[in-house]
């Protein structure tokens, strides 16, 4: 199982911007997939998660509305487009992938043990 995020940079509060997580290993019938992110000297939290099979997806309160979870299963990616950027969101963001138990949550970071480099996200003035 390989994983690796991109897409991350510099932007404006307000602004918007696309992660791409690029998979391998694995199909997205099986595995559910993670973006988390982590903010220096803070906890791993997850963002948003896309589970496999029916492909629904969850959010953390605080970015529902303004990020979108998608996948594309032709090119094996996994997409986070993220709107309305704030300082909050400033992080390093990863995407992990595993097999999660049908019923439960898939937003918990704990669950996974896969995951790839991630790609820095930071938003400023």
């Amino acid at each position: 199982v390989q994983l690796q995020a991109s897409g991350g940079g510099l932007v404006q509060p307000g602004d918007s911007l696309r992660l791409s997580c690029s998979f391998s290993g694995f199909t997205l019938d099986k595995y559910a997939i993670l973006w988390f992110r982590q903010a220096p000297g803070k906890e791993r939290e997850g963002v948003s998660c896309i589970r496999s099979g029916t492909g629904r997806a969850d959010y953390r309160d605080s970015v529902q509305g303004r990020f979108t979870i998608s996948k594309d299963n032709t090119k094996n990616i996994v997409y986070l487009q993220m709107d309305n950027l704030t300082p909050e969101d400033t992080a390093v963001y990863y995407c992990a992938a595993d097999w999660i138990v049908y019923g439960q949550p898939c937003i918990h970071v704990v669950l996974y043990s896969n995951w790839g480099q991630g790609t820095l996200v930071t938003v400023s003035s």
